[in-house]
């Protein structure tokens, strides 16, 4: 059995082919396609989180609404730029989201992806400390996290508090059990994903990775994921991490679906620079008849090592739409690869 969700990037434009043409439209349209999600059977509703971009910035007011609206769908995102975040205030949002979703907060984080401006937490009132670099920066934010997550207090209570303190050292308020463990790492390289193997965080993997052995994306990321399950053995974590592949896989059952994908066959990767000293590979799309589309999936190693896929999906095409490609996958593709 492996966990299937969609991963939306919230996209939204005002052109005729959208049907997401406003931010309203997006985070109404998110929560519509978790509950139409969840009714298919599908185990995940995640979200992109881009800065100064026509998608979606503040992931946790539509978390926490998907939340209220749904009753056992994973929610989570894939990924939130740490070098945005202070640790604190988003343990608080994100523990009061947790509880309202019953649990159910799978939250991805990471150093983030190209940008949009030119260093742009700093507008954000951040920066490094001398010494240090905006992935370093990251990476400590990460750690205060997921330290503040484990529910130990470490704030010294005022003499003369407004309200009457327990006793102790206090923690950060609301606090969700169990939050900890789900936190993921999003790695575009092996180290990373051996660092998050360290910290205790699940690995989610991309459509993308920096090229480290010129092997095809699906050979290097199941190779990234191999070397994550080992250093968590080295590390005596006592219990099973999670990992995640996302993947843009369309099975063209309809006229509509050829019509959209049906020229979208590419069999290869793609090469290319993320910045002047990076070079990164990115995956293919997958987009053909059913039949034909499982035999390809088969050779996914990707795919195969993980325990988690997470479809990315056209949002800007409309809740019913992506509900009909999510159901696709389900129904025509997914078991006969042993998937359900």
């Amino acid at each position: 059995m492996k966990k299937i969700g969609f991963l939306s990037f919230g996209h939204w434009s005002d052109t005729p082919y959208s049907r997401a043409r406003t931010a309203a439209d997006v985070l109404t349209q998110s929560i519509e396609l978790a509950v139409a999600a969840e009714e298919l059977g599908a185990d995940g509703a995640y979200f992109r989180v881009h800065h100064f971009a026509r998608q979606l910035g503040s992931p946790f007011p539509l978390l926490a609404a998907v939340g209220a609206r749904t009753s056992r769908i994973e929610i989570g995102t894939a990924v939130i730029d740490m070098r945005y975040e202070n640790p604190l205030y988003m343990a608080e949002d994100a523990g009061a989201a947790d509880l309202i979703a019953g649990g159910r907060l799978q939250l991805g984080i990471s150093r983030g992806s190209p940008e949009q401006v030119v260093d742009g937490w700093r507008y954000f009132g951040y920066a490094p400390e001398d010494g240090s670099d905006d992935a370093e920066m990251a990476r400590e934010r990460a750690r205060v996290f997921l330290e503040v997550l484990r529910g130990q207090g470490f704030a010294e209570p005022s003499p003369r508090p407004m309200f009457p303190n327990p006793p102790g050292l206090l923690r950060i308020e609301p606090y969700s059990e169990g939050l900890r463990e789900r936190i993921w790492w999003g790695a575009a390289s092996d180290a990373t994903a051996q660092w998050a193997a360290e910290l205790g965080m699940n690995l989610q993997t991309s459509t993308l990775k920096w090229d480290e052995s010129g092997e095809p994306l699906h050979v290097q990321q199941r190779k990234q994921i191999e070397a994550f399950h080992a250093k968590w053995a080295e590390m005596g974590w006592d219990r099973e991490p999670r990992t995640s592949v996302s993947r843009s896989i369309f099975a063209l059952v309809t006229d509509e679906d050829r019509a959209y994908f049906g020229h979208d066959r590419s069999d290869s990767d793609q090469i290319g620079m993320i910045d002047e000293k990076t070079r990164a590979i990115f995956g293919r799309s997958y987009a053909d008849e059913p039949d034909r589309l499982i035999e390809t999936l088969r050779e996914d190693e990707a795919i195969a090592a993980a325990d988690t896929l997470l479809l990315t999906i056209p949002n800007q095409l409309g809740v019913e739409y992506n509900a009909h490609v999510i159901e696709s996958i389900l129904t025509h593709v997914a078991p006969a690869l042993g998937w359900r």
